[in-house]
């Protein structure tokens, strides 16, 4: 049966396309803007500062509600100076008199930043207070003012962190102790390694180079290292067939569908903790998709072509290679996503080559899509959409920004405090090297998926349309593995659980511990990992997030052992390993993974 779409990229015409002179002119206009402003929307922020400013102003309750934290902190930073300077003073009399200084002072601190004991001495103990305190006031100030606009009171609470987050003492040299005790214990060695280590990523910035973190990784051989073949090759992605490693293997085939904003590699990371690599010695025949990193020539392509070039070739192609069989389809982030919207259409066409659908921290409703809603507004995608019709797509270092601000501390200021001023480079893991080697996203595609998902939520609505038909995820009949993270700030777990309103069908859903990534991520062995899983039946009852979240059992160690037994629950007998490739069938061996697509830069 052939995919459900015939689209072109010539059938759509988004502003993308249309290009009349007045809008040309605009856009060449607002792409200074944006190349000045480093994407960021300038009316965005005046609207959101203005909106909060002006509610401010008009709430004398929430004013004198913000006088009375300032009075009451400015109080307690009072009170706190005095005692632990006096502590400070019976620390060095104490002895002189043979007596045992008191105890310290000690207020609670759970920002990692202020971690070191260090940070519990005179004067920086109260320094690290009295910015702790300046943190929680502006949070006050910024949150529930009456009559602001959500996303506008978001934005400056986003915007005045920012702001604080800069300066910060532990940003400092001569307010953060530990760079201080480094710099006395080395004679300055530290800050002198510092400074080459920022000239050298000055120049690495420069000539566009790989950053330094990636140098103790080669893809293809300490990453993407597990074995197989690339068997099919489109204008959008290569699919790769990974060897079998036991005599027997399940008949029903896995395909691995990643995210198009980063490469494919996240799930095949190192030996020790590939998901590839694992489900290839657990017994399935693996594929995954690795999608090329578009340039100019690709500029006109939209989402139906991913799904037609991408998702739909490579379920043809293992149609071709493993014949008769259903397909375990796995997606991961807003490649389920893409998946979601493809199964969809199949289950509206009456196309049953889908034995089942995984879900990896991916969103089908869009309602709460996490912090990075922030960036995504009409203004802020007016400015985007400017930049990608001059360059055709949209820079890999733009969409980074957007994730490294969101996480500024630990990407950022944290990294300049290790590098810079302690003139330590840090370990480098697999994780960071795979981060750092971003994508471009055509220009057409990333304004569909931002406007028709992120900002109109029309999959949800019923609205999106594949093959000039909507689809919706109650079409999804097949049973599902949902995953959520703990704490992912990409797709939120509350967002993710959302696929219990759209699909009556069989879902067992997982919550585990760690982030976006390293929640994923998360193979047998590794140290301090959990995860609560139940299975809602096809039919069943819903539970709400609270609900589900009080009842379901809580297991320790990786959900990977959980997800693999799920697996061949839905699985028929092992069989014999299936041909590499299908020549035959116009899917011959086209070269050894990882390929030629994940290469590209």
């Amino acid at each position: 049966m052939r995919s459900p779409t015939t689209r072109t990229p010539s059938d759509d015409s988004s502003s993308l396309a249309s290009r009349t002179p007045s809008r040309v002119l605009d856009q060449k206009f607002q792409a200074l803007i944006a190349q000045a402003t480093g994407s960021q929307s300038p009316a965005l922020n005046t609207m959101a500062f203005y909106d909060w400013m002006v509610h401010l102003m008009a709430s004398p309750g929430k004013q004198l509600e913000l006088w009375q934290l300032a009075t009451q902190m400015l109080t307690e930073l009072h009170r706190f100076a005095v005692e632990s300077r006096n502590h400070t003073l019976q620390e060095k009399l104490a002895p002189l008199v043979g007596l045992r200084a008191a105890d310290p002072v000690r207020y609670p601190v759970e920002d990692h930043r202020f971690a070191d004991p260090a940070w519990q001495d005179w004067p920086f103990s109260l320094l690290q207070q009295g910015y702790l305190m300046q943190e929680r006031w502006w949070r006050a100030a910024t949150q529930n003012v009456p009559g602001v606009d959500p996303h506008h009171a978001d934005w400056v609470s986003f915007c005045a962190h920012q702001w604080i987050s800069m300066y910060s003492p532990a940003n400092f040299a001569l307010t953060n102790p530990m760079v201080l005790h480094r710099t006395k214990e080395e004679h300055g060695a530290n800050l002198a390694r510092g400074l080459k280590n920022f000239f050298d990523d000055m120049q690495r910035k420069l000539h566009n180079a790989p950053a330094a973190i990636t140098e103790d990784f080669v893809v293809g051989k300490d990453l993407a290292a597990t074995p197989g073949k690339v068997v099919l090759r489109t204008e959008l992605m290569e699919l790769i067939q990974y060897s079998p490693t036991t005599d027997k293997v399940r008949p029903e085939p896995v395909l691995i569908v990643p995210a198009w904003i980063m490469k494919y590699y996240i799930l095949d990371l190192s030996p020790h903790n590939s998901m590839i690599r694992y489900l290839v010695a657990q017994g399935h025949t693996v594929f995954a998709i690795s999608w090329k990193n578009p340039g100019l020539h690709e500029h006109n392509l939209g989402m139906e072509d991913y799904l037609r070039e991408g998702l739909y070739a490579a379920i043809d192609a293992i149609g071709r290679i493993v014949p008769d069989q259903g397909i375990h389809a796995c997606g991961y982030c807003l490649g389920g996503t893409l998946l979601s919207i493809g199964a969809a259409a199949m289950g509206r066409d009456d196309d049953k080559r889908l034995a089942s659908v995984t879900l990896l921290a991916a969103q089908t409703d869009f309602s709460e899509p996490g912090e990075l809603a922030l960036f995504i507004d009409e203004s802020q995608l007016n400015l985007l959409e400017a930049q990608m019709a001059e360059r055709g797509y949209l820079d890999s270092t733009q969409m980074a920004a957007a994730f490294t601000w969101l996480r500024s501390y630990d990407l950022v200021w944290s990294r300049m405090v290790q590098e810079y001023l302690l003139g330590d480079r840090g370990h480098s893991i697999d994780l960071m090297a795979w981060n750092a080697d971003a994508t471009r996203m055509p220009a057409r595609m990333h304004t569909e998926y931002l406007r028709k998902l992120f900002l109109h939520n029309d999959l949800a609505r019923g609205k999106y349309e594949v093959g000039g038909r909507p689809v919706a995820v109650s079409e999804i009949r097949q049973p599902v593995f949902a995953v959520g993270t703990e704490s992912d700030h990409v797709a939120p777990w509350c967002s993710v659980y959302k696929i219990h309103l759209l699909s009556d069908a069989e879902i067992t859903f997982v919550l585990t511990s760690g982030g976006h990534n390293a929640g994923i991520v998360s193979e047998p062995g590794h140290p301090h990992r959990h995860y609560r899983q139940m299975t809602r039946k096809a039919g069943g009852h819903y539970l709400s997030q609270e609900e589900w979240a009080a009842t379901a059992p809580s297991f320790e160690g990786s959900w990977w052992e959980s997800w693999n037994r799920w697996l061949d629950a839905h699985s028929g007998a092992p069989i014999a390993p299936p041909t590499m490739g299908a020549p035959d069938g116009g899917c011959p061996v086209l070269c050894d993974a990882p390929g030629h697509y994940v290469l590209q830069r």
